[in-house]
């Protein structure tokens, strides 16, 4: 994707020549959207220097319930104090289903004007310029699977009632699909509900979310989306938008996309797949070996040159600091099971779609395509945190010159992967996130580990709490 030349405060006037009002959105530590509509001369009068908004939306989830346990950035001791939000003008697009109202992202800052400690967009950035530091930057590429719904309507010509609704007086399962079995990658499925699958895409491409790729993928109803790869920080912006896309083209034709990890008991969850490579000031892949090694350690790494292992091994040192940032709800680690085409190790390999760090390089790529491909992800991660988390720690490891810690898996032989287990649970995983001697603290920093692992914690105190279907059904009658 081409970019576009840098926005300016002094451009803005003639930018929003024929606008009247401009919509303005952050990102919270569960990836959603929380913005509003302000009116063009405020947004004018804010646009350089920011404006105050709530800090409320740090402290509570994501169905905006205050954390039980409240935290240092937002909490009845400080009032819920108002952070600052400096509009990103480099963020700018048109809404094509509002009428091409303007949309900007916005960034949270202190009162000392030092990025919040949480702030998605910020956390990303403060790792990127690290890199810029060196004369590097980097680039990513994000695949989406997500389920999709349509409930039935009441009545010949009704419009379909909403799935909140209609989960009044069903139970989950009751949900329909929108189209029924298996079939990845087909030319027909997608036939059956055709406006709506062209609109998706083109509507990304409107949004400048624009799709490489975009195909039905196995599971009923089940749709994978590879976005148009780019810099790090604008690929982690558009793979954010891109839910927004979905949801607001999807609302239109009765349809409800489902990003969770894992929606179907017995079937693949959503897989959030996340490319990475490092570029230097000229766009040059940085992890390709310019001559093969014929003596490397390892015949997979025989063109992954001495920066690229030194990132791989970052990855592999540090994947189980961070499993909250790659697998953020209880839900998650539902889909992190073995047989379900998800990773449950440490673990990596050249072409190796089993393994949590596919490596993509010659002979089986073109050169500058050379990049690591981290399965672990499932389509229910804050996108920003997850390619903060895997660059953090890649560069970690190219800065320390750290070593693969552990042999490639091999085709066909899995039973010999010598990685460690990954978290079996978020309670598993927070406990590692937070633990004192953490690589999570080493490369984001106490303030950022406490405020995301409490708002973590917070997510299993109410799955502790709560009585599911399961245990119902099981011991209702039985106990």
């Amino acid at each position: 994707m081409a970019l576009s030349p840098p926005i300016t405060v002094e451009a803005l006037p003639d930018l929003l020549r024929d606008d009247t009002k401009v919509k303005l959105a952050g990102v919270d530590v569960d990836g959603l959207l929380r913005g509003k509509l302000v009116s063009k001369t405020k947004f004018l009068s804010i646009a350089k220097e920011g404006f105050g908004f709530c800090s409320v939306i740090f402290g509570w989830d994501m169905h905006d319930r205050l954390y039980d346990q409240e935290l240092k950035i937002s909490n009845k001791q400080n009032g819920y104090r108002d952070l600052i939000a400096v509009p990103d003008l480099n963020s700018f697009r048109r809404i094509p289903w509002e009428d091409n109202l303007p949309l900007f992202l916005v960034s949270f800052f202190d009162d000392d004007s030092k990025p919040l400690c949480a702030d998605p967009r910020g956390l990303l950035r403060t790792i990127v310029e690290k890199l810029e530091k060196k004369g590097c930057n980097a680039m990513a590429g994000a695949e989406f699977e997500f389920f999709q719904f349509k409930v039935p309507s009441s009545a010949p010509n009704s419009p379909a009632p909403s799935v909140a609704s209609y989960l009044k007086e069903n139970t989950p399962d009751a949900l329909p699909p929108l189209t029924e079995g298996m079939f990845g990658y087909s030319l027909t499925r997608p036939t059956l509900n055709k406006s709506y699958y062209h609109d998706v895409y083109d509507t990304c491409a409107e949004f400048r979310c624009n799709l490489e790729g975009w195909h039905t993928e196995s599971g009923p109803g089940v749709y994978e989306a590879a976005l148009e790869f780019g810099q790090i920080s604008e690929m982690a912006d558009r793979s954010s938008l891109f839910k927004y896309v979905v949801r607001s083209v999807a609302s239109g034709y009765g349809i409800t996309p489902c990003f969770m990890a894992k929606p179907r008991h017995g079937l693949p969850g959503n897989s959030g797949h996340t490319h990475v490579s490092v570029v230097d000031e000229n766009g040059k892949n940085l992890f390709f070996r310019e001559q093969k090694d014929n003596d490397a350690k390892y015949p997979d790494i025989a063109h992954l040159s001495d920066l690229g292992r030194h990132f791989l091994a970052g990855i592999l040192d540090g994947l189980p600091d961070v499993m909250p940032m790659l697998a953020p709800t209880i839900n998650s680690y539902k889909r992190l099971v073995e047989n379900f085409w998800a990773p449950v190790t440490v673990s990596w390999g050249l072409e190796h779609r089993a393994a949590s760090v596919r490596l993509i390089a010659p002979p089986t790529s073109k050169p500058g395509a050379t990049r690591f491909e981290v399965r672990v992800p499932g389509a229910d991660t804050n996108p920003y945190f997850v390619m903060a988390a895997i660059l953090a720690l890649g560069w970690r490891g190219v800065e320390l010159g750290l070593e693969i810690p552990i042999p490639p898996l091999g085709k066909g032989d899995e039973n010999k992967d010598k990685g460690a287990r990954l978290a079996k649970s978020l309670r598993e995983a927070t406990d590692r996130f937070m633990s004192k001697d953490s690589i999570a603290r080493e490369v984001f920093g106490d303030d950022f580990v406490e405020h995301f692992g409490g708002s973590r914690e917070n997510e299993i105190r109410l799955w502790d709490e709560a009585v599911t279907d399961w245990e119902l059904k099981r011991y209702i009658e039985t106990v």
